[in-house]
């Protein structure tokens, strides 16, 4: 058994938890150009790599808020635990965020909004 310590509870064991899979999964927008193929890629396809590892989990049983973990899926070994929303910052976790395959997937790149012109403001030249 895992214990996980939950950021909000602090230390629990691991049936007190849900597994949420992979974190950092970016959902493209409504008004993206990509294929059925690559949206496919972006509904169904997961990591499961051998080391390091970044997922949601839940503490279901207890406070019910989510959190990403980064773990070593051979040792189980829990590097980090950080908010949602939030990137990785040991030197491990950052790099398994970086060389994911999924920053470079089309779905990830259509998940990015285009950066908007700038306003004016009226009455100005």
């Amino acid at each position: 058994m895992l214990l996980i310590d939950c950021p909000f509870c602090g230390p629990r064991d691991e049936s007190e938890f849900s597994c949420g899979g992979e974190a950092h999964i970016m959902r493209p927008l409504a008004e993206n150009s990509i294929t059925d193929v690559e949206f496919a890629d972006y509904l169904f396809m997961r990591d499961n790599p051998k080391g390091l590892f970044l997922e949601r989990w839940r503490h279901s049983t207890g406070c019910r808020r989510w959190f990403n973990v980064a773990r070593d899926t051979v040792s189980h070994e829990i590097i980090e635990i950080y908010a949602m929303g939030k990137s990785p910052r040991t030197a491990a976790a950052k790099a398994a965020f970086t060389t994911s395959w999924r920053r470079d997937s089309a779905a990830e790149k259509a998940a990015i909004k285009p950066a908007s012109p700038a306003k004016t403001t009226r009455g100005q030249s």
